[in-house]
């Protein structure tokens, strides 16, 4: 008889629970806000006491890791199947990639301000958590540089423009399209900047 690999129950249960611990986090951090949900909110939310939540999280900054990781790879995850299939024009490339950011980012601001703000005091990500926010910004640069654009600061000046976009709309039109409309726009001119073909 053939040796059949044993499934780990406890370790797919443990999986399970910090998955729903993950999932109810970011429900409160949408109603309460990121920084204003407590531990003893979540552990009630889950059916847990308090102090259990140290057995899948060491602390609450461990849970907004976790939730940054997840948050990155989610995106990127959204990257590699947005993006591929990428226009022939330059610029509509630009604009494409802006779009699935900016998409992204508006349909859950709590998820946005982990990824992209700095609004709770002390946190760092870990490497492993930071990993799919480099290697998405690695494709960003890639993207850009298939295109001829080259300079570093070409690209942080293209990120920060998209970034405040988004925090325009999320801070003064949430639900709305005030920013969002504008985007190519904004992408026009940078592009303009840095020399794009129209």
């Amino acid at each position: 008889m053939l040796d059949v690999p044993r499934r780990d129950r406890i370790a797919e249960r443990r999986e399970a629970t910090r998955a729903e611990i993950l999932q109810v986090a970011w429900e409160l951090a949408q109603e309460q806000g990121l920084a204003e949900f407590t531990l003893r909110d979540l552990a009630e939310r889950v059916g847990m006491r308090a102090p259990s939540l140290y057995t899948h999280f060491e602390s609450k900054h461990a849970i907004y890791d976790a939730m940054f990781g997840q948050a990155w790879s989610d995106f990127e995850q959204v990257a590699l199947a947005e993006l591929p299939d990428l226009p022939q024009a330059p610029r509509a490339v630009v604009r494409r990639a802006a779009r699935v950011f900016f998409d992204f980012a508006v349909a859950n601001p709590a998820r946005h301000q982990l990824m992209n703000q700095r609004t709770i005091p002390g946190f760092e990500p870990s490497p492993e958590s930071y990993a799919p926010a480099v290697r998405v910004l690695e494709l960003g640069r890639q993207l850009l540089h298939s295109l001829g654009v080259t300079d570093q600061a070409d690209f942080d000046i293209g990120t920060a423009i998209i970034d405040g976009m988004i925090n325009q709309q999320l801070a003064n039109d949430p639900g709305g399209t005030r920013w969002s409309a504008l985007l190519d726009r904004a992408v026009d001119i940078w592009a303009d900047g840095v020399g794009l073909p129209p």
